[in-house]
């Protein structure tokens, strides 16, 4: 295996947006039932103007070259070629900070956070509060390609070479989604280098109607969500963890099919409305579906859910590693204090009054604020 680092930049052919462009023109729709809105699926006229905007409006050479602004660079570790970008600070005590994304999620939820977390005196903080950035995309997501054999604790062992290789010896780790179950087992498997954690999901740490405390209002709030996580919205879940090999097909040759399955994700598990655009920005959210549909990693992506199946409702091994805990009000699921406590080191929950499952996109200002406070006590 090599160690070598090589700088990487987007640039794709202008034969596969062409392509894009074909299948988006020639759509077949199918019917749907008169009057159910949002309650059988994403409905029928959002879609179709969704996927107009989207051929007709949407600027990806914009979005490319914006995200060519962050530099960015391929390395293989553990016989993968790992794409990340890597933003370091110019301030001298900066932290370095590992941050980890999920699914449906790519780095585009990371790319407003880059900025105020590297140089926070350009953006009203203080300079003692700056990190080093280094935002990894998981093997089998996104620009990092389809992958076989991958899951939380394969591409946290990963991270923890990538963090080696990069020469931090201390450094800190955020994550979401899966994003969050990864920055967890970095905490067991690289405890001696990770001084701290921050996660807006503890899987393990959620409660049902039977174990939540009747008398705790916030316990019985994330009840509510455990259960229509689990019978309204679970479906997804149980395709990508039991058939990722059949929704590939369907997702890898349909451009609206792949937009519906990810941009219904973004209305279900954000503090949106109506539509997710309530939430997350229009053009933020289809550049995160282009990573997907131009990378080809629908099958892959989805195939984490099949690897990690086996582990799902296991309580995680203890860690002592410092934990701060964001929790979403809108998200898909929360954890509660009582639980998590019980095999984590918390030193911080920070309960927002707004916001959802991508926190990043959704209150940017919000979770800058809890990384800087949550990591303040560990730089040194």
């Amino acid at each position: 295996m090599s160690s070598e680092i090589s700088s990487f930049r987007i640039d794709v052919p202008q034969e596969q947006l062409d392509d894009l462009h074909r299948r988006l023109t020639a759509v077949r729709w199918p019917d749907e039932a008169p009057g159910v809105g949002w309650a059988q699926g994403i409905p029928l006229d959002y879609i179709r103007e969704l996927a107009g905007y989207w051929r007709d409006s949407y600027d990806w050479r914009a979005q490319e070259a914006r995200l060519n602004t962050f530099p960015q660079f391929r390395t293989e570790i553990d016989g993968h070629e790992l794409h990340f970008v890597h933003v370091r600070s110019a301030e001298p005590g900066a932290l370095p900070l590992v941050l980890t994304h999920g699914w449906p999620g790519s780095i585009v939820e990371f790319l407003e956070l880059i900025g105020p977390l590297t140089d926070p005196v350009a953006h009203g903080g203080d300079a003692a509060d700056a990190f080093h950035v280094v935002v990894p995309t998981i093997p089998g997501y996104g620009l990092s390609g389809p992958a076989v054999g991958w899951s939380p604790t394969r591409a946290a062992r990963a991270w923890a070479e990538l963090m080696s290789r990069l020469g931090y010896d201390r450094y800190a780790a955020h994550g979401e989604d899966t994003g969050a179950a990864i920055s967890r087992e970095l905490a067991v498997i690289d405890a001696e280098h990770v001084v701290a954690v921050h996660l807006t999901m503890i899987a393990s740490a959620t409660v049902t109607a039977e174990t939540a405390d009747p008398g705790d209002p916030a316990e019985q709030h994330a009840a509510r969500l455990a259960q229509r996580a689990q019978y309204e919205l679970g479906a997804y879940a149980m395709l990508q963890a039991s058939r990722p090999q059949t929704l590939s097909y369907a997702l890898t040759d349909s451009p609206v099919g792949q937009l519906a399955w990810i941009v219904e994700r973004f209305k279900d598990w954000t503090d949106s409305a109506d539509v997710p655009e309530d939430a997350v920005d229009r053009d933020a959210m289809l550049t995160n579906v282009m990573i997907y549909w131009l990378n080809g990693t629908a099958g892959s992506s989805a195939r984490y859910y099949y690897e990690s199946a086996a582990t799902w409702g296991r309580t995680e091994p203890d860690t002592d590693v410092p934990v701060a805990v964001a929790v979403l009000p809108h998200d898909i699921g929360v954890p509660v204090r009582r639980i998590a406590e019980k095999n984590h080191n918390i030193v911080r929950w920070t309960e927002f009054a707004r916001g959802g499952h991508f926190a990043a996109m959704e209150v940017p200002d919000l979770l800058i604020d809890d990384l800087r406070g949550a990591f303040r006590d560990y730089r040194g």
